[in-house]
């Protein structure tokens, strides 16, 4: 069954307007959709080639929680969350690895790579200890094309499901064959919330006129399709009249014949997708990069964007991937400056936000969800300091 719907057909989105100014302010409401949006959702974690022996593992932080993924010595990926079991000291950082066990830096509690407590030190001096319920805790854990999610609130649909013929869609690139780009992926931190990178994201609208340069390579389809759990994309294929900026132009001419050994909608293409929350995919002839957005705080944001390629490279697909990379850089700043100017005119006083267009209808739909996780941001007003939750309570009681 498609489960996708064009968007200027999608009678489930409701929102006619969008999210209150205060909406992008409030701490107390960042508080409230971190339990409520942040930890109940799909987050990407690395690419299942970065870990592949037994020991090897890799760090999320979010805003309050830390996770560990590591392949264990039988083969199998796990989620743990990133605390020894005794005092809560943070196991490891980065990336790495454990050669035999995970050692707490603390008091060296260890645990085996598959997360049960291995050795206590002085381990008499506790007059009760069950090592066999002091495990490190796991996480929901889900692949998807190779990609590693891991979600810290239990329950709700699985990945796959949520994704849904997506996966048919990004079948054809290989993507579970990819390796990471470079080593180190450095996260960006941008001043603004982390709905304002979101709905920047979301927005085609602003593409003509916020990033000249990628209107002037790609034809930049403002209409896209959504599924019923909000995974929406988009294709923008390459312009046929060539670019005055040589390094477009570039790449407009050499990206077909370096992907001849992909289908032709591909390698003249760049796929644009997003899982809610806050997860892009902008997916290239050879390669995908991951937007994620997590909140650092009220109007700091941490923006992670490490790319993925496929292992084979001859002289000209570097070329196009020295030209890509040009290009995206500067969509990338492009895009920050124009998130931080937003997070500034949100601040003015009274300022109220317009209606939306069709072409935004992606951030309708964000915020829709958004409004049904935290009823809360129905109201137009400020809620007084303090009482935020507890209206967000009877609001949701009352439904």
């Amino acid at each position: 069954m498609n489960t996708f719907t064009d968007l200027r057909h999608a009678e489930h989105i409701q929102t006619v307007k969008p999210l209150p100014a205060w909406a992008y302010l409030s701490p107390e409401l960042l508080e409230l959709e971190y339990e409520r949006v942040i930890l109940p959702s799909w987050q990407f974690v690395c690419h299942q080639n970065e870990l592949p022996a037994a020991g090897d593992y890799l760090t999320l932080n979010l805003w309050r929680d830390s996770v560990i993924v590591m392949r264990g010595s039988d083969g199998r990926l796990r989620a743990f969350q990133n605390a020894c079991r005794h005092r809560g000291a943070r196991l490891l950082d980065g990336q790495g690895n454990c050669a035999r066990q995970i050692t707490c830096p603390y008091h060296a509690w260890s645990y085996e790579l598959e997360g049960q407590l291995a050795r206590v030190p002085a381990e008499r001096s506790f007059q009760t200890l069950d090592k066999l319920s002091l495990g490190l805790r796991e996480f929901d854990i889900e692949i998807f094309l190779g990609l590693v999610f891991v979600r810290i609130a239990g329950g709700g649909p699985s990945l796959a499901s949520v994704m849904g013929e997506l996966g048919h869609e990004l079948a054809p690139y290989g993507i579970e064959d990819m390796v990471p780009a470079s080593a180190v992926q450095p996260a960006e931190h941008w001043n603004c919330n982390w709905k304002v990178a979101l709905d920047n994201y979301l927005d085609n609208y602003h593409v003509p006129y916020g990033h000249p340069g990628l209107h002037r390579l790609m034809d930049n389809e403002l209409a896209c399709s959504i599924n019923t759990h909000g995974v929406s994309w988009s294709r923008s294929s390459l312009r046929e009249r060539p670019s005055p900026n040589w390094s477009e132009r570039l790449y407009q001419r050499l990206a077909p014949r370096a992907f001849a050994d992909m289908p032709e909608a591909i390698r003249s293409s760049w796929l644009f997708c997003f899982m809610p929350v806050n997860i892009g995919f902008d997916v290239y002839p050879d390669g995908i990069s991951i937007f994620q957005v997590l909140p650092s705080g009220p109007a700091i944001t941490e923006v992670r964007v490490p790319l993925y390629l496929r292992r084979d490279a001859s002289r000209e697909t570097r070329a196009v991937r020295y030209v890509a990379t040009r290009i995206n850089d500067q969509i990338n700043l492009e895009d920050r400056a124009l998130c931080e100017r937003v997070q500034s005119g949100l601040s003015g006083h009274r300022y109220a936000a317009g209606p939306l267009s069709d072409f935004e209808m992606p951030v309708k739909d964000m915020h829709d969800r958004l409004r049904a996780a935290c009823p809360v941001l129905e109201i137009e007003h400020r809620p007084a300091e303090g009482s935020l939750r507890r209206i967000n309570d009877e609001m949701l009681a009352g439904r």
